[in-house]
């Protein structure tokens, strides 16, 4: 009887002796029927591979490897790949796989993909590496040949299948870098030749010209201020020598009037001595006092002395009263060597100042160019600095990309020659000399399990059914009085009989055979 009171191991004990055959018979009879069973299931036999990633032989830091993403989807897209139909049909086909005249290809090749397992490797327990170690193929058929060649099959085709993505992506991505650097080498000539013809639009007004500028619009200046000073001077020496000519002049046109006339007066003789001495002094300042000009000047001065002399002994000459019409200077005498040559200075001078004008608008007409090119640097800076910078940073994705091409083609290189990451066989399919199923051993593990399951469940359901009062507790628990007594069973059968004598509040006592 269960359920009324709490069991103690005493109560499980009894019970288990009590239904000890029940529980036996059926775990001794389900697992020897379970062996049996798995002796006459059809075998399975599996074989086994592994293949791990071996890490580029080249270090990375002189070669960069081409792969991207996670490992795992990697290995699940080949997966994919691999297990499809048309990858699989071929072998379903030469190795005749689940032959059978009621399945439709597509039906065998189901069954195929169902044997075949691939499972990744995990990495080892406290390394933070996210990379892939590696990945286990099994390949589970009746036949134990008939598996290993087909797991060798699946991972030939895992490791053609990882070098063809590899070299695929090499190659793409050393096309995709050289179109970019192509783009990036365009890029950078337009540019190029924008910036060239900004120099050539503003030369002379660039950035780095403009101290070269204000140099020059210096130098200018002052050549200006020397100019200006020079016509001034040349000015000055001009006005002065036309007041003496002027004055000359008038003095020699007096002295030709009164020539003409027949008198020369003793004022006109002195303001001719007076210029020839004054002819004789400029001429001892440039020349020698035996120089022939100077010589023959000096014999004028003389020969003037002797007639201011004469003139001044001789008496007085009355002069003639004027004729009606007086006699006309000639127009064409020349003029005295004197004026000739304050004339000649005074062309001298003003040609010099003509040739001082024009040089002075030269100099002002390269000052306003200097100034405008001065006053619009600012402008031409900030678009000369967009332009150069412009310049400068397609110059630099040129030279990153072309950086970028080069290791994706090393890269190419290294998995040509099969030196980058790669798939690695580690052991090659094995041959399973022994069944993966049916396991006869795990049957009857499995019967024997199952047999005592029932026995201990059909023990306790006839425990749960039987209203038996077995102990002092069960009626004690039932009846909810203390016991004064019991009665023992004698049993006749025995050679002798247990009697046991036991009171409220006593231990059990005397033990007697009959």
């Amino acid at each position: 009887m269960l359920g009324h009171r709490a069991m103690s191991v005493e109560d499980y004990t009894s019970i288990l002796r009590r239904h000890m055959w029940l529980i036996l018979v059926p775990a001794v009879v389900f697992c020897a029927g379970a062996y049996l069973v798995s002796l006459k299931l059809p075998k399975k036999y599996e074989s086994r591979t592994t293949v791990l990633v071996q890490s580029q032989r080249v270090p990375s830091e002189l070669v960069k490897s081409l792969e991207v993403g996670d490992p795992n989807e990697k290995l699940s897209s080949m997966k994919e790949q691999i297990m499809s139909n048309s990858r699989l049909q071929p072998i379903v086909e030469r190795f005749g796989l689940f032959y059978d005249s009621s399945l439709s290809i597509d039906a065998r090749i189901i069954e195929l993909q169902k044997v075949i397992v691939v499972v990744p490797v995990e990495p080892m327990a406290g390394t933070r590496s996210q990379t892939l170690p590696g990945f286990r193929i099994s390949v589970t058929l009746s036949d134990p040949h008939l598996a290993q060649e087909v797991c060798s099959e699946i991972t030939s085709m895992f490791i053609d299948q990882d070098l063809k993505i590899r070299e695929s992506g090499a190659a793409n991505a050393t096309n995709f870098m050289g179109e970019a650097v192509e783009t990036a080498r365009t890029r950078m000539n337009e540019q190029d030749a924008k910036l060239a013809a900004f120099k050539q639009q503003y030369i002379g007004v660039l950035p780095d010209q403009e101290s070269m500028n204000l140099n020059l619009l210096m130098t200018v200046n002052t050549q200006i201020d020397t100019v200006n000073q020079a016509i001034q001077r040349e000015e000055s020496n001009k006005a002065l020598w036309e007041a003496e000519v002027a004055t000359q002049a008038a003095a020699w046109k007096a002295s030709r009037s009164q020539t003409v006339a027949g008198v020369a007066s003793p004022a006109t003789m002195d303001m001719e001595l007076k210029r020839k001495e004054d002819e004789l002094n400029a001429l001892k300042d440039k020349y020698a006092d035996n120089f022939p000009t100077v010589t023959a000047k000096q014999r004028e001065i003389d020969d003037l002395k002797k007639r201011i002399a004469t003139a001044a002994a001789a008496p007085p000459v009355v002069a003639p009263e004027p004729k009606t019409t007086p006699e006309p200077v000639n127009a064409f005498a020349v003029e005295p060597e004197n004026i000739q040559a304050l004339r000649a200075r005074i062309k001298g001078s003003s040609l010099a100042i003509q040739d001082k004008e024009r040089e002075l608008a030269s100099f002002q007409a390269q000052a306003r160019t200097y100034q405008g090119r001065v006053q619009s640097s600012p402008v031409v800076e900030q678009k000369y600095s967009e332009l150069t910078r412009d310049f400068g940073q397609a110059r630099e994705d040129y030279t990153a990309l072309l950086h970028k091409r080069d290791e994706a083609e090393m890269s190419a290189a290294l998995q040509r020659r099969q030196q980058g990451e790669q798939f690695q066989l580690v052991e090659a399919a094995s041959f399973p000399e022994h069944p993966s199923f049916p396991n006869s051993l795990q049957f009857a593990g499995g019967g024997l399990g199952g047999g005592l399951a029932l026995g201990l469940a059909l023990a306790l359901l006839l425990e749960f059914k039987d209203k038996s009062l077995r102990t002092e507790s069960d009626v004690e628990t039932l009846l909810k009085l203390p016991i004064l007594a019991m009665v023992p069973v004698m049993d006749k059968t025995k050679s002798g009989a247990r009697i046991v004598f036991q009171s409220r509040g006593e231990t059990p006592s005397l033990t007697a055979k009959t």
